[in-house]
């Protein structure tokens, strides 16, 4: 199989060739470039992202020791395929980590940091009008993240980043079907909640929208979801 294009990532000074191809492998997962089952393959991958198989060995070692690859038997390599109970489950850990998150920073988001919210929510839309999803996704993640390290004592973005991992590439999917899945726009439910200093609203905000991404978390949408991916 044809490895799928994936998303630029810039490059700081200074950043190995191994932590590059990690970290941009790691984002093609995250933002569903690969679907549920999908082999890849070191030669393919190595011809992506214009790099020798060396690194990107170090780096599939890397994704499939935190799960975000699979190692089997006939030593193929692929994108894990997620079941109802595991994809309810991550969906369930994500609204509890997250509606904590976004609750602790709230006080510490000054005006400024919320217009900058703003402007990361319009580019969302920007993004899903001219059809790019997995820009449209890496939006999305910077919007919940611009939110949540407002909180200079966090310490909860690796676990976030954890479950996006995870759910990367089913929410890949649903972004191919946003308008259907998702009707109320509660990103802007968060800045108003935010402009308030209303914990309570941005949390329920958050959640909703970690639902609602999903098609409402019912059993309907979830079996829908999950038969896109097979």
């Amino acid at each position: 199989m044809k490895t799928p294009p994936l998303p630029l990532l810039d490059r700081p000074e200074g950043m190995t060739t191994h932590d590059y191809a990690f970290a941009r492998l790691r984002q093609a997962i995250m933002v569903g470039s690969f679907r549920p089952g999908t082999s890849v393959t070191i030669r393919g991958l190595a011809e992506a992202l214009e790099s020798s198989p060396t690194p990107v060995r170090e780096a599939l070692r890397q994704l499939t020791s935190i799960g975000a690859l699979q190692f089997l038997e006939n030593r193929r390599i692929v994108v894990p395929r997620i079941t109802p109970a595991r994809f309810e489950e991550l969906i369930a850990l994500r609204i509890a980590l997250e509606s904590h998150a976004a609750r602790r920073a709230v006080a510490h988001l000054s005006e400024r940091q919320i217009e900058r919210i703003v402007a990361i929510d319009d580019s969302i839309e920007d993004e899903i009008r001219r059809g790019d999803q997995a820009a449209a996704l890496i939006a999305n993640q910077a919007f919940h993240r611009t939110i949540y390290t407002a909180n200079p004592d966090q310490i909860v973005m690796p676990l976030i980043e954890s479950v996006w991992l995870q759910l990367g590439p089913i929410l890949g999917i649903a972004m191919e079907h946003v308008t259907e899945l998702y009707v109320v726009d509660r990103h802007r439910e968060a800045i108003e909640a935010l402009r308030r200093r209303d914990e309570d609203a941005v949390a329920d905000a958050i959640a909703a929208d970690i639902r609602e991404g999903i098609g409402g978390f019912d059993q309907q949408a979830v079996a829908r979801l999950l038969k896109l991916a097979a």
